[in-house]
């Protein structure tokens, strides 16, 4: 063989391994395309599930606040302050954690409303007024 066809036959070999190299290259850019594409569409459905359980988280503590404020009406010397916000640095791993704790301090409210009430009568009644609506 001449060095002409040694050549001819390295230049083809080259371009046989670059188009070869081309294949791979798009081969795998289109599976890490998927691979994104996948890793998208996962983390829109958990930003999905994260805005429920937000919106639900929302809903509970507020109605945990109006059913406190409804407890505190009659007591008129008690102002209930602003409404509750949410806290940006609370973790949202400790959701659940953080709502189970608004359960005994709503029943500790109730408790010393009542027995605030109970004693607001008593101590309208000595002194011959009406008690306060608890």
């Amino acid at each position: 063989m001449t060095d002409d066809a040694t050549a001819a036959m390295r230049y083809k070999e080259i371009i046989a391994l670059s188009r070869g190299s081309a294949e791979n290259l798009r081969e795998w850019e289109m599976a890490r395309a998927e691979a994104l594409d996948a890793e998208i569409e996962a983390a829109e459905a958990a930003i999905e599930v994260a805005t429920e359980r937000e919106a639900r988280a929302a809903e509970r503590a507020t109605r945990w606040w109006k059913m406190a404020l409804h407890n505190i009406q009659g007591l008129p010397w008690l102002a209930p302050g602003d409404d509750p916000r949410p806290v940006p640095t609370a973790r949202a791993a400790y959701l659940e954690r953080y709502l189970e704790e608004v359960k005994p301090s709503y029943q500790e409210l109730v408790q010393a409303v009542l027995g605030l009430g109970w004693r607001a009568k008593r101590a309208a009644a000595k002194r011959g007024e009406q008690p306060p609506p608890v």
